[in-house]
């Protein structure tokens, strides 16, 4: 379809910062209180354990049910934000999840615990996953855009991490009950943000996307927002890239929240590491986090994203297996982990992105990176689950954490196998 332009307008000319920063700015604190949400059950685990007397691996269950429609959720969160706009879609989803956050004290039974964060929370949380991200940079931004993509996944990773030192300290002092209110009051502050100050395109303010000359109007959304997710996955289907794609993010879904995200605190709760403490090494590990996977997105703009894939997953594998010697060790290797690894965390999604995007187009990729996160939601429910189910049994973490190591070194061979014309387009023109 052509893209109906517009010559530059004065205003364009004579505008000072773009306001797709403002955007960006509002889009990073949305995706990093969203993802914080999302990460809160690890933090609860212990204290639903005490209260209501839940199993480690029925708590588990819920969570890995959550991260799977959190992951779901994408595909069609990238139609609905084509039809419907950023500002609407994410206005509607954090009011939803403040009012699933606002009903959880009231619980006694397991599986309202599973209704409200397995489905509503999950489903909530999933339009605002990076998808969400995707696709303002994409709406917004033609030049710096791996940058963009880097930075606000980086929200998504460092928000799950930031977040959990502040609603431990409060739930350890005020208990569960007032760091949910707490989530609901921040959630709230957000929306409003959002709700005054998003903006859809930069059509709307009569500016071209950054690294543009002209104003350009969006195209209209063509198709069902059910069945065009369905048909971008069935082109993902037949095309050897997308499947390399989608099973490196599976083990990277397995290796990340699946897995640290949700059992690290527990597993340092084993060695008698206290729960704010062991919050804290989440939160430094989402301070480097930032730092790497915004870095990340500045070496997608210049070097071959197969081979920055193959370094991302080969270093998170050895980081990985140092893990359980870390635990025993004590806080101090602790600290040197979550420093390796957080630069790593989810340093692997701006080449993945890149890559999807020369595969299959820019209008496409936002429902096939949707699709490719459903690939990385599959694995963190399958680690979230089986880490949970292997404490249990064997009564430590060690066996998941090497696994996932050894895991790691696989998907860096995998992305040496997409292919070399795929990774050619993306390299810039200098």
């Amino acid at each position: 379809m052509e893209v109906p332009r517009v010559e530059n307008t004065d205003n364009q000319k004579k505008a000072g910062m773009h306001y797709g920063w403002v955007v960006v700015a509002i889009t990073f604190a949305t995706l990093l209180i969203s993802a914080g949400i999302r990460s809160m059950p690890s933090i609860l685990m212990l204290p639903f354990e005490e209260e209501f007397g839940w199993s480690r691996g029925g708590i588990s269950s819920v969570i890995s049910i959550g991260i799977f429609l959190y992951g779901l959720t994408g595909p069609f969160s990238a139609a609905l934000l084509q039809k419907f706009g950023i500002r609407r879609v994410t206005v509607l989803s954090l009011a939803v999840l403040a009012g699933s956050l606002a009903l959880t004290p009231l619980m006694t039974s397991l599986w309202q615990f599973e209704i409200l964060w397995g489905l509503v929370s999950g489903l909530a949380t999933g339009m605002m996953a990076n998808v969400l991200g995707v696709t303002v940079a994409n709406n917004w931004f033609v030049k710096r855009k791996g940058v963009v993509v880097g930075l606000l996944t980086a929200s998504a990773a460092t928000g799950q991490l930031l977040f959990l030192p502040a609603m431990a300290k409060i739930s350890i002092e005020a208990g569960w009950r007032t760091s949910i209110y707490a989530a609901v009051g921040v959630i709230l502050l957000v929306l409003v943000c959002v709700a005054i100050w998003m903006r859809n395109h930069p059509y709307e303010v009569g500016q071209s996307p950054y690294g543009m000359d002209e104003v350009v109007k969006p195209a209209k959304f063509e198709g069902n927002i059910m069945l065009a997710p369905l048909h971008a996955l069935r082109t993902g289907l037949k095309n050897k890239t997308f499947w390399l794609l989608a099973g490196t993010f599976f083990f990277c879904g397995f290796s990340t929240n699946g897995l640290i995200g949700t059992h690290l605190i527990p597993a340092c709760g084993d060695f008698g590491i206290p729960v704010v403490t062991a919050a804290g090494v989440l939160a430094l590990m989402g301070v480097f986090d930032l730092i790497g996977t915004t870095f990340s997105g500045w070496l997608t703009d210049r070097f071959d994203s197969r081979k920055l894939l193959f370094w991302y997953y080969g270093l998170r594998g050895l980081s990985l297996l140092f893990l359980p010697y870390a635990l025993e060790a004590g806080p101090t290797m602790l600290v040197i982990f979550s420093v390796f690894y957080g630069l790593d965390w989810i340093a692997t999604v701006p080449p993945t992105v890149r890559l999807a995007t020369n595969e299959f187009g820019k209008e496409s990729s936002g429902m096939i990176f949707g699709w490719i996160v459903v690939a990385h939601q599959i694995g963190a429910s399958a680690a979230t689950y089986s880490a949970g189910l292997m404490r249990e049994v064997l009564g430590s973490y060690t066996v998941p954490f090497l696994t996932a190591g050894l895991l790691c070194f696989f998907a860096s061979i995998m992305a040496l196998r997409i292919s070399k014309a795929s990774a050619a387009i993306q390299l810039p023109q200098h």
